[in-house]
Protein backbone atom coordinates (compact mmCIF):
# COMPACT_ATOMS: atom_id res chain seq x y z
CA UNK A 1 0.00 0.00 0.00
CA UNK A 2 1.55 3.35 -0.72
CA UNK A 3 3.03 5.36 2.37
CA UNK A 4 0.25 8.21 2.25
CA UNK A 5 -2.06 8.16 4.61
CA UNK A 6 -6.17 7.45 4.13
CA UNK A 7 -8.27 10.53 4.80
CA UNK A 8 -11.04 9.45 7.26
CA UNK A 9 -13.86 9.49 4.55
CA UNK A 10 -15.12 7.60 1.70
CA UNK A 11 -12.97 6.88 -1.19
CA UNK A 12 -14.05 6.20 -4.79
CA UNK A 13 -12.27 2.64 -6.16
CA UNK A 14 -9.99 4.57 -8.19
CA UNK A 15 -8.63 6.75 -5.52
CA UNK A 16 -8.26 3.51 -3.16
CA UNK A 17 -6.67 1.77 -6.44
CA UNK A 18 -3.83 4.99 -6.09
CA UNK A 19 -3.57 4.10 -1.91
CA UNK A 20 -2.52 0.43 -3.34
CA UNK A 21 -5.97 -1.15 -2.53
CA UNK A 22 -7.63 -3.05 -5.16
CA UNK A 23 -11.29 -3.97 -5.60
CA UNK A 24 -10.93 -7.24 -4.38
CA UNK A 25 -9.60 -6.06 -0.82
CA UNK A 26 -12.39 -3.40 -0.75
CA UNK A 27 -14.79 -6.13 -0.82
CA UNK A 28 -12.77 -7.65 2.18
CA UNK A 29 -13.53 -7.26 6.06
CA UNK A 30 -12.34 -3.62 6.72
CA UNK A 31 -14.02 -1.60 4.77
CA UNK A 32 -17.86 -1.26 3.33
CA UNK A 33 -20.02 0.53 0.60
CA UNK A 34 -21.30 3.44 1.68
CA UNK A 35 -22.86 4.17 -2.11
CA UNK A 36 -21.89 3.39 -5.86
CA UNK A 37 -18.54 3.20 -5.66
CA UNK A 38 -17.77 4.23 -2.58
CA UNK A 39 -16.01 3.24 0.09
CA UNK A 40 -15.48 3.20 3.52
CA UNK A 41 -13.02 2.01 6.85
CA UNK A 42 -15.61 -0.13 8.45
CA UNK A 43 -14.19 1.32 12.01
CA UNK A 44 -15.66 4.57 10.61
CA UNK A 45 -18.98 5.02 12.31
CA UNK A 46 -22.18 4.76 10.17
CA UNK A 47 -23.06 9.06 10.65
CA UNK A 48 -25.36 11.27 8.62
CA UNK A 49 -21.77 13.28 7.88
CA UNK A 50 -20.39 10.05 6.25
CA UNK A 51 -23.26 9.36 3.80
CA UNK A 52 -23.22 12.83 2.71
CA UNK A 53 -19.47 13.16 2.33
CA UNK A 54 -20.14 9.77 -0.18
CA UNK A 55 -22.92 11.45 -1.88
CA UNK A 56 -20.45 14.58 -2.55
CA UNK A 57 -17.94 12.87 -3.72
CA UNK A 58 -20.17 11.96 -7.16
CA UNK A 59 -21.81 15.59 -6.85
CA UNK A 60 -20.87 17.64 -10.24
CA UNK A 61 -19.44 21.07 -9.49
CA UNK A 62 -22.39 24.19 -9.30
CA UNK A 63 -25.08 21.01 -6.64
CA UNK A 64 -25.51 21.73 -3.13
CA UNK A 65 -27.24 20.13 -0.42
CA UNK A 66 -30.93 21.73 -0.10
CA UNK A 67 -33.95 21.27 1.79
CA UNK A 68 -34.53 19.24 4.98
CA UNK A 69 -30.88 18.05 4.11
CA UNK A 70 -28.87 21.53 4.26
CA UNK A 71 -31.49 22.57 7.30
CA UNK A 72 -30.29 19.82 9.08
CA UNK A 73 -26.56 20.71 8.11
CA UNK A 74 -27.30 24.24 9.47
CA UNK A 75 -28.26 22.79 13.03
CA UNK A 76 -32.08 22.41 12.25
CA UNK A 77 -33.56 19.54 13.83
CA UNK A 78 -34.39 17.68 10.00
CA UNK A 79 -34.08 14.53 8.86
CA UNK A 80 -30.68 14.61 6.64
CA UNK A 81 -30.80 11.45 4.76
CA UNK A 82 -34.61 10.72 4.03
CA UNK A 83 -33.97 11.05 1.68
CA UNK A 84 -30.80 13.05 0.77
CA UNK A 85 -31.59 16.49 -0.85
CA UNK A 86 -29.33 17.61 -3.60
CA UNK A 87 -30.36 20.78 -5.98
CA UNK A 88 -28.61 20.95 -9.20
CA UNK A 89 -28.09 23.18 -12.18
CA UNK A 90 -30.68 22.67 -14.73
CA UNK A 91 -27.72 22.42 -17.27
CA UNK A 92 -25.76 20.02 -15.08
CA UNK A 93 -25.48 16.63 -16.32
CA UNK A 94 -26.68 14.22 -12.89
CA UNK A 95 -29.04 11.62 -12.10
CA UNK A 96 -30.92 10.64 -8.93
CA UNK A 97 -29.84 7.33 -7.10
CA UNK A 98 -31.62 5.43 -4.09
CA UNK A 99 -32.19 7.68 -1.18
CA UNK A 100 -30.91 10.85 -3.40
CA UNK A 101 -33.61 13.41 -4.69
CA UNK A 102 -31.93 15.51 -7.12
CA UNK A 103 -33.99 19.16 -7.86
CA UNK A 104 -32.97 21.02 -10.98
CA UNK A 105 -33.43 24.28 -10.50
CA UNK A 106 -30.72 27.76 -10.59
CA UNK A 107 -28.70 27.95 -7.99
CA UNK A 108 -27.30 31.91 -6.71
CA UNK A 109 -24.08 31.34 -5.47
CA UNK A 110 -24.94 33.93 -3.20
CA UNK A 111 -27.82 31.02 -1.64
CA UNK A 112 -24.33 28.55 -1.29
CA UNK A 113 -22.22 28.26 1.76
CA UNK A 114 -20.12 25.98 3.34
CA UNK A 115 -21.58 23.83 6.66
CA UNK A 116 -19.59 20.85 8.19
CA UNK A 117 -17.40 21.24 5.12
CA UNK A 118 -19.89 20.78 2.47
CA UNK A 119 -21.62 22.99 -0.14
CA UNK A 120 -25.45 23.58 1.21
CA UNK A 121 -27.76 25.99 0.62
CA UNK A 122 -28.16 29.47 2.74
CA UNK A 123 -29.94 29.27 5.58
CA UNK A 124 -32.36 31.45 3.64
CA UNK A 125 -32.78 29.67 0.78
CA UNK A 126 -33.47 26.35 2.56
CA UNK A 127 -35.78 28.04 4.71
CA UNK A 128 -37.88 29.04 1.44
CA UNK A 129 -37.33 26.35 -0.15
CA UNK A 130 -39.33 23.90 2.84
CA UNK A 131 -41.95 26.92 3.26
CA UNK A 132 -42.87 25.68 -0.43
CA UNK A 133 -42.10 22.44 -0.18
CA UNK A 134 -42.99 20.84 2.89
CA UNK A 135 -46.59 20.97 4.37
CA UNK A 136 -47.69 24.22 6.30
CA UNK A 137 -47.02 23.01 9.62
CA UNK A 138 -43.59 21.38 9.16
CA UNK A 139 -42.10 24.55 7.47
CA UNK A 140 -43.39 26.92 10.19
CA UNK A 141 -41.76 24.10 12.81
CA UNK A 142 -38.35 24.83 10.73
CA UNK A 143 -38.46 28.63 10.78
CA UNK A 144 -38.97 28.62 14.59
CA UNK A 145 -36.00 26.64 14.97
CA UNK A 146 -33.53 29.02 12.74
CA UNK A 147 -35.15 32.10 14.52
CA UNK A 148 -34.74 30.86 17.81
CA UNK A 149 -30.86 29.81 17.07
CA UNK A 150 -30.45 33.31 15.88
CA UNK A 151 -29.59 32.22 12.19
CA UNK A 152 -31.95 34.80 10.67
CA UNK A 153 -34.17 37.21 11.31
CA UNK A 154 -38.19 37.40 10.69
CA UNK A 155 -36.86 40.61 8.57
CA UNK A 156 -34.45 38.47 7.19
CA UNK A 157 -37.35 36.19 6.01
CA UNK A 158 -39.48 39.50 5.09
CA UNK A 159 -36.51 40.41 3.05
CA UNK A 160 -36.70 37.28 1.22
CA UNK A 161 -40.01 37.17 0.29
CA UNK A 162 -40.31 40.69 -1.23
CA UNK A 163 -37.25 39.75 -3.70
CA UNK A 164 -38.61 36.79 -5.42
CA UNK A 165 -40.55 36.95 -8.20
CA UNK A 166 -41.89 33.21 -8.13
CA UNK A 167 -45.87 34.43 -6.70
CA UNK A 168 -46.47 30.57 -5.37
CA UNK A 169 -43.43 30.66 -3.43
CA UNK A 170 -43.78 34.30 -1.96
CA UNK A 171 -47.27 33.15 -1.16
CA UNK A 172 -46.15 29.97 0.69
CA UNK A 173 -42.72 31.69 2.91
CA UNK A 174 -45.24 35.17 3.40
CA UNK A 175 -47.79 32.50 5.29
CA UNK A 176 -44.91 30.94 6.73
CA UNK A 177 -43.32 34.29 8.13
CA UNK A 178 -46.74 35.14 9.59
CA UNK A 179 -47.25 32.01 11.75
CA UNK A 180 -43.45 32.24 12.94
CA UNK A 181 -42.73 32.88 16.22
CA UNK A 182 -38.83 33.15 17.47
CA UNK A 183 -39.76 32.77 20.99
CA UNK A 184 -40.75 29.11 20.79
CA UNK A 185 -38.21 26.17 21.68
CA UNK A 186 -39.44 23.35 20.13
CA UNK A 187 -40.73 22.04 17.37
CA UNK A 188 -43.47 20.32 19.33
CA UNK A 189 -44.33 23.91 21.01
CA UNK A 190 -44.53 24.84 17.01
CA UNK A 191 -47.18 22.09 16.34
CA UNK A 192 -49.45 23.10 19.47
CA UNK A 193 -49.32 26.33 18.62
CA UNK A 194 -50.31 25.93 15.17
CA UNK A 195 -52.95 23.45 16.27
CA UNK A 196 -54.91 26.59 17.98
CA UNK A 197 -54.20 29.00 15.59
CA UNK A 198 -55.53 27.20 12.34
CA UNK A 199 -58.22 26.29 14.30
CA UNK A 200 -59.65 29.98 14.43
CA UNK A 201 -58.51 30.16 18.43
CA UNK A 202 -56.68 33.78 18.91
CA UNK A 203 -52.77 33.43 18.60
CA UNK A 204 -51.15 33.16 22.24
CA UNK A 205 -48.49 34.58 23.47
CA UNK A 206 -45.23 32.30 23.65
CA UNK A 207 -42.69 32.03 26.53
CA UNK A 208 -44.39 34.55 28.38
CA UNK A 209 -42.55 35.18 31.77
CA UNK A 210 -45.28 34.81 34.93
CA UNK A 211 -45.04 37.35 37.49
CA UNK A 212 -46.51 36.72 41.10
CA UNK A 213 -47.19 39.46 43.90
CA UNK A 214 -44.21 41.73 44.96
CA UNK A 215 -42.78 41.06 40.87
CA UNK A 216 -41.79 37.45 41.81
CA UNK A 217 -40.88 35.40 38.95
CA UNK A 218 -43.05 32.48 38.62
CA UNK A 219 -42.77 30.80 35.52
CA UNK A 220 -42.10 31.06 31.93
CA UNK A 221 -45.10 29.55 30.11
CA UNK A 222 -44.87 27.39 26.57
CA UNK A 223 -48.70 29.61 25.51
CA UNK A 224 -50.66 31.55 27.26
CA UNK A 225 -53.74 34.06 27.21
CA UNK A 226 -53.36 37.16 29.57
CA UNK A 227 -57.22 37.65 29.46
CA UNK A 228 -58.04 34.52 30.44
CA UNK A 229 -54.80 33.57 32.90
CA UNK A 230 -54.91 30.46 30.34
CA UNK A 231 -51.97 28.59 30.37
CA UNK A 232 -51.04 25.89 27.65
CA UNK A 233 -48.21 23.61 27.92
CA UNK A 234 -46.82 20.89 26.15
CA UNK A 235 -44.70 18.28 28.39
CA UNK A 236 -42.37 16.57 26.32
CA UNK A 237 -40.22 13.63 27.23
CA UNK A 238 -38.29 15.42 30.12
CA UNK A 239 -41.53 16.30 32.10
CA UNK A 240 -41.43 12.73 34.08
CA UNK A 241 -37.65 13.48 35.00
CA UNK A 242 -38.97 17.16 36.20
CA UNK A 243 -42.47 16.03 37.68
CA UNK A 244 -41.74 17.50 41.00
CA UNK A 245 -40.20 20.79 39.93
CA UNK A 246 -42.96 20.94 37.16
CA UNK A 247 -45.98 19.98 39.83
CA UNK A 248 -44.80 22.57 42.29
CA UNK A 249 -44.39 24.95 39.45
CA UNK A 250 -48.06 24.36 38.10
CA UNK A 251 -49.33 24.84 42.03
CA UNK A 252 -47.41 28.33 41.90
CA UNK A 253 -49.36 29.50 39.08
CA UNK A 254 -52.59 28.05 39.92
CA UNK A 255 -51.87 29.90 43.28
CA UNK A 256 -51.48 33.30 40.99
CA UNK A 257 -54.40 32.64 39.87
CA UNK A 258 -53.78 30.91 36.33
CA UNK A 259 -55.88 27.90 35.15
CA UNK A 260 -53.16 25.31 33.09
CA UNK A 261 -53.67 22.68 30.07
CA UNK A 262 -50.88 20.55 29.57
CA UNK A 263 -50.84 18.08 26.48
CA UNK A 264 -47.86 15.56 25.21
CA UNK A 265 -46.87 14.33 22.21
CA UNK A 266 -49.79 11.56 21.83
CA UNK A 267 -52.14 14.48 22.22
CA UNK A 268 -50.36 16.98 19.84
CA UNK A 269 -49.71 14.27 17.12
CA UNK A 270 -52.81 11.93 17.81
CA UNK A 271 -55.67 13.86 19.12
CA UNK A 272 -55.89 17.57 17.93
CA UNK A 273 -58.87 18.19 18.06
CA UNK A 274 -59.46 17.09 21.84
CA UNK A 275 -56.76 19.87 22.42
CA UNK A 276 -58.97 22.81 20.48
CA UNK A 277 -61.79 21.69 22.32
CA UNK A 278 -60.10 21.47 25.47
CA UNK A 279 -58.60 25.18 24.82
CA UNK A 280 -61.66 26.56 23.32
CA UNK A 281 -63.81 25.63 26.26
CA UNK A 282 -61.24 27.40 28.53
CA UNK A 283 -61.22 30.72 26.38
CA UNK A 284 -65.05 30.21 25.96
Amino acid sequence: MASTTLRPEPISVAEAARYGIDWDQLQRTGWRRVGPGQYAPSALPDTPELRLTAVRLRLPAGAAFAGRTAAWLHGLDLPPCDPIEVVAPPAVGISGRVGVLVRRQAIDEGDVVIRRGLRTTSILRTLTDLAWRLPLVDGVAAADMALHAGLLTLDDLRDRAIALNQRKAVKRLRRVIELAEPATESPMETRLRLILMLAGLPRPEVQWPLIGDGGRFLARADLFYPEKRLVVEFDGSTHKASLVEDNRRQNRLISAGCSILRFTTNDVLGSPESVIKQVRQALA
